[in-house]
């Protein structure tokens, strides 16, 4: 039983060691991503910030698409969790203008998530970066469908918590590149819009 116990002890601590490790590779790629850009990031230039051998990456990531996809799933988690706080401040009409209000400030300050898109393969997410990643999207689709109010009870309604999340994405595309400013219109005037639309 003492040896059992031992064992177990001895896992979990790896498991914590792999972890905090895996942590500090992620918060140096974060900074060579602020510093550099997220397209441009490279294995090299993390393990150099993070002070490891290129190689020892590897055992924590596939590559630099799993990197990127694992960068971009802990900012979709920031996401949810931003969008979450600030829908639960309005009780009512503006919920999920507040929600998305939030998510595009969120959206225009990174660039991860673009990244993301290109790290993804053809297939439908077979890598466990891409699993990871597909559970963050639907947990921030979640919330984005809490904060309209209406049961996402119907194909169609899941339909439309994916237009306003794809509204909310093009958005916070066209304001970060200063074309929404060019067309006339403010991110407030489109997210009422959108909640008008499909607020519950």
């Amino acid at each position: 039983m003492a040896k059992a116990l031992v064992a177990e002890q001895r896992t979990l601590r790896r498991a914590q060691a792999h972890a905090a490790t895996r942590s500090a590779i992620l918060d140096a790629a974060r900074r060579v991503a602020a510093r550099d850009g997220s397209r441009d990031l490279s294995l090299r230039g993390v393990a150099a910030e993070a002070g490891f051998a290129p190689a020892a990456l590897y055992g924590y990531f596939a590559g630099k698409d799993d990197l990127l996809l694992a960068l971009a799933a802990d900012d979709l988690t920031a996401l949810a969790r931003t969008m979450r706080e600030a829908a639960a401040q309005h009780l009512g009409p503006g919920r999920l203008a507040a929600a998305a209000s939030s998510a595009l400030t969120a959206l225009r300050e990174t660039e991860s998530l673009a990244a993301a898109l290109g790290a993804m393969s053809a297939g439908t997410g077979g890598s466990d970066a891409e699993r990871l990643f597909n559970g963050r999207m639907i947990a921030a689709l979640k919330v984005l469908s809490d904060a309209s109010g209406k049961p996402v009870s119907s194909r169609e309604d899941q339909c439309d918590v994916v237009l306003v999340a794809a509204a909310v994405t093009g958005l916070a595309l066209l304001a970060r590149s200063g074309r929404l400013e060019a067309l006339g219109f403010t991110p407030d005037e489109i997210l009422a819009r959108l909640d008008a639309k499909f607020a519950g």
